[in-house]
């Protein structure tokens, strides 16, 4: 008797080459689709108004509230395979595109 199917579990490959993505690819490829329009509550890209008090508590804390999710922001932001250095990265793009 032959066994019909196997079943493996892998890990994952990296995405794209294997090296840490800079700050402006995270938040294109992952933060954008919110902080661009607002969705769910995200303050938007570029509303000083809005980011003024986030960046009052300084980056450190920014980047645990993306790590650990926020409101409706689910942890890394949704991208689960985000690196805690891409996280660094694209808080301090958005907050380049804030100020």
């Amino acid at each position: 008797i032959q066994p019909v199917a196997r079943f493996e579990l892998q890990k994952a490959a990296p995405a794209g080459d294997g090296k840490p993505r800079d700050g402006a690819t995270v938040y294109a490829k992952v933060c954008q689709a919110c902080h661009a329009t607002g969705a769910a509550g995200a303050p938007k890209t570029g509303d000083k108004g809005a980011w003024a008090p986030r960046i009052a508590k300084g980056s450190v804390e920014l980047v645990k509230s993306v790590v650990n999710g926020k409101g409706a922001m689910p942890p890394k932001g949704g991208g689960a395979d985000l690196t805690e250095d891409e996280i660094k990265a694209a808080v301090e793009h958005l907050l380049g595109l804030s100020k």
